[in-house]
């Protein structure tokens, strides 16, 4: 009888859950670019979910590509860090594989799917990633072929543009409907040149950037950023973040002929466009290789930087480098996100460029200039051979840093007297002053790692609230450099690090996360947050914890300590915060205002991706959709799931 009554009582509460009123009326919207709108502002007008009602969200439905891997049927494992559109009522994605699909948005029906045929056994970067596509209308007069396209960039290093009704190549583009982006890079290996991010759209121009696989060689290809005709696939222009001309001021920050001979600064993320003020906002990464600069000293401008370009030319209007001489992998991950600051009763268009080291910089759209004062601080010195460490480097006065950047043996952490005994007596022998400690012989803890302070995920900007939302990762990572003829033997001691050549150099390079014997961080939790910061001020208004132990211990007990993660946060103007990117297979909804957690809904694999968010009409359902593929190298449970929450109807 007692299982009987339980059981009705579960059929009772059902019945409660499916009886909600689902709010007719209100705002309907899209989701046509990758981060919302071009200029990645991550944020939605709908007001159907809102706080009183999202713990009623539920599965609306779910849809599988059948693309993913293990390892088993491709070189690469997949990571599923895609962000679908919505546009003229058709949700479009890509897949790990490049496959681009085309879905019903309110069923999840496929309406067609494209395959560009890549080659999965050729070592595509560290997995095999597409975060999404872009869509142009072409509003020429009496065109009806490929007017709304969806353009594709590949792993392999193609440029597609598909027709948005039927999935075939446009054939007046490009050559049957492809354009080579290999040409003019340089000598790359196979698979280590790539792109792994959705072009950016501004005006009748197709702007794409190039991913390159990280620390095998100084000559490594070149990172060009390069703008093409939406139409016919003409070149336009094309832009190198390392200045080639001996003409660039900026090339008399690298020292002799370096700026020549060394690869990447490539902007592998995502870039944003201002069509009203005709300018592409481009974030950089660092010159090849990460961690050892002896080959390439000087400032070394423009890599690690946020460009402001001309779109229509490609001309540099202004920049700003977050990291001088970069020695730790901390290229400019995030989108550079357009958003206005309130100063004095003035709206000031502005551009909030996030970073992996914590650091939030604001900075005037036109001119560059940071909106709060930034200071150059002195911070270590290289003790390597070779190696001349920029002396100082920027630090934001205002917004405080997002994350710590000091790490001491003292700071050891560990869940009994041994764990933390272990981490402490390493982390002894191991160099670490704070932000900026550049890698050494002996090993280097950097803190944040290079998987650190905000990723690609990127931030969400409520324009209404003024608050920027900044999900963070606060892990270690050690650094080692390996003298050349010890490259071997130290990849034999320890095989389950990570390694890299760099070639070209004296030395090769370890890097492992900085871990307990029981496989946690030796830093202190949390490890992952999300915060919430005014723009206005340059405070924060709220931090909370972002994720649990419930998918990473052998025990599904889920601590509340704030977990490592990727992907990143969408705002509502009914003021939520939807975000999956923690290391537990769940999608959260926040409140804006105060940061407490609403909602949260259970997804079948890791949620290593950035939602998004739509409604078709007026009386239809506002959707949050988000992709349930894993990441690989998060150790996140892999899938291929699309999943859409909605309010359920009667």
């Amino acid at each position: 009888m007692r299982r009987v009554a339980l059981t009705l009582a579960v059929m009772v509460l059902a019945g409660c859950r499916a009886n909600v009123d689902v709010p007719s009326g209100g705002p309907v919207a899209e989701w046509p670019a990758y981060g919302g709108d071009t200029g990645g502002s991550r944020y939605s007008p709908l007001t159907q979910i809102t706080r009183d009602n999202v713990a009623h969200l539920d599965v609306a439905w779910t849809y599988r590509t059948g693309d993913v891997s293990d390892g088993r049927k491709t070189l690469r494992k997949t990571s599923f860090q895609a962000t679908p559109i919505m546009v003229d009522g058709t949700l479009y994605l890509s897949t790990p594989f490049n496959r681009v699909v085309a879905l019903d948005p309110e069923t999840g029906r496929e309406r067609w799917s494209y395959d560009p045929k890549l080659d999965l056994w050729i070592p595509y970067g560290d997995d095999l990633i597409s975060r999404g596509v872009s869509t142009w209308l072409d509003v020429t007069p009496g065109n009806d072929g490929c007017r709304r396209r969806i353009f594709l960039a590949t792993n392999d290093a193609r440029l597609i543009a598909l027709d948005a009704r039927t999935g075939v190549p446009c054939p007046g583009f490009g050559h049957e409907g492809q354009v080579d982006l290999s040409r003019d890079v340089g000598f790359a290996y196979p698979g280590e040149y790539h792109i792994t991010s959705p072009p950016v759209v501004v005006g009748n121009r197709i702007v794409v950037g190039s991913a390159i696989s990280d620390n095998l060689r100084v000559d490594a290809p070149r990172g060009i950023v390069r703008a093409y005709d939406a139409r016919s696939g003409a070149l336009h222009w094309s832009w190198d973040p390392i200045p080639r001309d001996p003409r660039d001021p900026a090339r008399q920050t690298w020292e002799g002929d370096s700026a020549s001979r060394t690869g990447g600064g490539n902007a592998w993320s995502i870039l944003s466009a201002d069509p009203e003020r005709d300018l592409v906002f481009v974030p950089t990464g660092s010159a090849s290789p990460d961690f050892y600069g002896g080959e390439r000293k000087g400032q070394n401008l423009y890599t690690n930087s946020v460009a402001a370009l001309r779109a229509s030319t490609g001309q540099v209007l202004w920049h700003f480098q977050v990291v001088h001489h970069d020695l730790w992998d901390y290229d400019v991950a995030s989108q550079p996100t357009l958003v206005t600051v309130l100063r004095e009763g003035r709206q000031i268009p502005a551009v909030a460029q996030a970073t992996k080291m914590g650091h939030l910089f604001l900075l005037d759209r036109e001119r560059g200039t940071p909106l709060f004062p930034v200071e150059e601080r002195p911070v270590p010195r290289s003790t390597v051979a070779g190696e001349q460490a920029w002396p100082t480097q920027p630090f934001p006065t205002a917004p405080p840093p997002l994350v710590p950047q000091e790490l001491t043996a003292a700071d050891a952490w560990g869940l009994t007297f041994w764990d933390r005994g272990r981490c402490r007596r390493r982390m002894e022998t191991l160099r670490s002053e704070g932000l900026f400690t550049p890698p050494s012989l002996e090993g280097t803890i950097i803190f944040p790692g290079n998987a650190g302070g905000s990723n690609w995920g990127s931030v969400a900007f409520d324009a209404e609230r003024g608050l920027v939302l900044v999900n963070t990762t606060r892990v270690a990572h050690v650094v080692t450099l390996i003298p050349r003829d010890r490259f071997n033997a130290a990849r034999t001691s320890k095989p389950q690090a990570e390694f890299g050549r760099q070639a070209g150099t004296p030395y090769a390079m370890r890097r492992e996360v900085l871990l307990s014997p029981l496989g946690l961080p030796c830093n202190p939790p949390p490890w992952g947050m999300l915060a919430a910061v005014e723009l206005a001020t340059g405070k924060v208004r709220w931090e909370v914890p972002l994720g649990t132990t419930r998918d990473q211990s052998f025990f599904p007990i889920p601590f509340r300590l704030g977990m490592p993660n990727m992907g990143g946060a969408i705002a509502t103007a009914s003021g939520l915060v939807f975000i999956g990117a923690a290391m537990d297979n769940y999608l959260r909804a926040f409140d804006t205002d105060t940061g407490a957690e609403l909602w949260k809904g259970r997804l079948p694999a890791g949620g290593q991706a950035t939602p998004m968010m739509y409604r078709l009409r007026e009386n239809g359902r506002q959707f949050v959709v988000i992709a349930a593929g894993g990441h690989n190298r998060m150790g996140t449970k892999l899938g291929d799931h699309v999943v859409a929450f909605a309010l359920p109807t009667k």
